[in-house]
């Protein structure tokens, strides 16, 4: 069986999982353990606390030596209310595209870096090539964390890491990082006739996202240094608002979820801590001079680093080389690449797709993309028997 073809079946076979991130990944994590045990591949698993999902790290080539990192993510997002035109979960091949739910994003690569295993293992390679396949990238890039976490202790550090992302196989240096957040208002319930307002937890609210508002446009003046991001500025987005139960009642409850997409060099948690300091000045001493039992609370739900250009990286070096093209590109969405950085692992995003193929109704990806992923890949192959 030639390349191509191992990977639209291998795509069909873990498309076929239904791993939506609510969901265990095991049974797919299975598959690709037995399939790699059956090349003499050894996979090591780190699964999450309740032991229904798992992240798997295997190493081809010489043990004890850093090699090259190919990570992707194995979770899904929903397709609940999208109008397929095809069973979602049965990969469907028609005008030269591959269409099924999380062929674009992201288990197209995962399937296709299986795919050149047999490629990987036909003669000796100097340089060991990595699987890192994670779960729960599509609800904040959380999955990953304890995999990262053993890099450099029971697991090898790469000496590069490839994020396999939908980039139309173009070289993404920096993208922006994204942090969730919820803020719960707690005020005072009373009769609306009673006119409590310092205890209305909406009012509350809404001066809570003032300040944000006027945050967003502190970072909007800032902008974007280097001129390479769209939007040219770490966004803040307030996104749900929920509270009350009654128009006749003062409000003792007001929920906000917000965020913020951080270009590199910028730190969510400035932003918390800013917004905080105005709540515990500004809004907290209106709130308690009704009741002491009032508070505002902010959680951190999702953080996803941002990944910061590494000029002459060696993953840019190699990406480039791989690719053929000096050129680099930035994205405004967050992947996993920004926690392999963190780590100490130098990491660019650069795989088979078009993001804006991803989370859609239909999702596909163009067999020209596997093509040019599994050049790619080869190219890789050849560049690690020789040695980086």
């Amino acid at each position: 069986m030639d390349t191509r073809t191992s990977a639209k079946d291998l795509i069909a076979r873990l498309v076929g999982f239904d791993t939506t991130s609510e969901k265990s990944n095991l049974e797919l994590m299975s598959f690709v353990q037995d399939y790699l045990s059956g090349h003499g591949i050894e996979s090591h698993l780190t699964p999450n606390e309740t032991g229904d999902k798992t992240n798997l790290f295997a190493t081809i080539g010489p043990a004890g030596r850093p090699g090259v990192a190919l990570s992707g993510h194995t979770d899904c997002v929903p397709v609940v209310g999208q109008p397929w035109e095809t069973d979602p979960f049965i990969v469907t091949e028609k005008d030269g595209k591959l269409y099924g739910r999380g062929t674009c994003d992201m288990k197209g690569f995962v399937a296709m870096c299986l795919a050149m295993v047999p490629a990987f293992l036909e003669r000796p390679l100097i340089t060991p090539i990595h699987l890192a396949f994670s779960y729960d990238e599509e609800v904040g890039c959380t999955g990953v964390k304890p995999m990262v976490g053993r890099l450099g202790k029971d697991l090898p550090m790469p000496l590069a890491v490839l994020v396999g992302e939908p980039t139309m196989m173009q070289v993404v240096d920096a993208h922006k990082g994204i942090s969730d957040f919820e803020t719960v208002i707690t005020g005072f319930e009373s009769h609306s006739s009673m006119d409590l307002a310092g205890g209305n937890a909406i009012f509350a609210g809404s001066r809570f996202v003032g300040e944000l508002m006027r945050l967003r446009e502190d970072y909007i003046a800032k902008g974007d240094a280097s001129g390479r991001f769209t939007p040219p500025y770490s966004s803040i987005h307030v996104g749900v608002i929920s509270g009350g139960t009654a128009g006749n009642i003062v409000p003792r409850r007001c929920e906000i979820e917000w965020e913020m997409r951080a270009l590199p060099e910028h730190n969510s948690g400035d932003v918390e801590r800013a917004v905080m300091a105005f709540a515990d000045r500004e809004l907290l001493p209106v709130l308690r001079s009704v009741s002491p039992d009032t508070s505002i609370v902010t959680t951190r739900l999702v953080d996803a680093p941002g990944l910061a250009p590494d000029a002459g990286s060696a993953a840019e070096v190699l990406a480039k080389r791989l690719t053929g093209s000096n050129a680099v590109e930035t994205v405004s969405y967050a992947t996993e690449a920004g926690h392999f950085q963190l780590a100490g692992a130098p990491t660019v995003v650069c795989g088979p797709g078009d993001i804006a193929q991803a989370h859609r109704p239909n999702e596909y990806i163009s067999l020209a993309q596997v093509d040019a992923c599994l050049d790619f890949l080869s190219k890789l192959t050849q560049a690690c028997r020789t040695g980086l």
